[in-house]
């Protein structure tokens, strides 16, 4: 990869991750590890790392300024990481995260975090249409069990789907978080 590369951390909040009186996330210990393993590449080659935070609903687990809506503490921002906060699956949605992008002349996207079906499956797809390239890390985001699917079954699915989804200029590549460099 190149400098034009940054790593997206989205919604690994306490609340998602430790499930807030609710299921937590699906191997949630091996996600804060696989997700520290990229951020420690991330950073030893000066990559721009950012964080995208879910601003949820008053009452609920991820209302802001909450214990829930706090990035996990065993992934913390560094002092230079960006923190682009959202109120929609993508994180694009009425936020700076494309002029911060921007700004950074990044074109390429390393993607990590919580949920998979939702706001990682977004942002990727939206990200493909806006002209970035992307690598969806594929141990390093996850889920809680639907009504329908359990998340490792969602997560694989994922995966598979997403794998050289793209368009005729961008695409997503999914690699294991041992294959992603910077």
């Amino acid at each position: 990869m190149t400098r034009n590369t940054a790593l997206l951390v989205i919604d690994v909040q306490v609340g998602l991750v430790d499930g807030g009186g609710r299921e937590p996330a699906y191997a949630g210990e091996q996600l804060l590890t696989n997700i520290n393993r990229v951020l420690t590449a991330a950073r030893t080659a000066e990559a721009t790392v950012i964080y995208v935070q879910h601003d949820g609903d008053a009452g609920g687990r991820l209302e802001p300024g909450t214990p829930g809506w706090a990035i996990h503490p065993a992934i913390a921002p560094g002092a230079n990481d960006l923190i682009i906060r959202k109120r929609a699956s993508d994180a694009f949605y009425e936020t700076a995260l494309q002029r911060e992008l921007a700004t950074r002349d990044i074109k390429h996207l390393v993607i990590t975090g919580m949920r998979t079906e939702m706001c990682v499956d977004t942002t990727s797809r939206r990200a493909i249409s806006l002209g970035y390239d992307v690598t969806l890390v594929s141990d390093a985001h996850t889920t809680v069990d639907s009504e329908v699917l359990p998340a490792a079954q969602i997560i694989a699915h994922h995966n598979d789907t997403l794998d050289e989804f793209g368009t005729d200029a961008h695409e997503i590549v999914v690699r294991p978080s041992s294959e992603v460099s910077f």
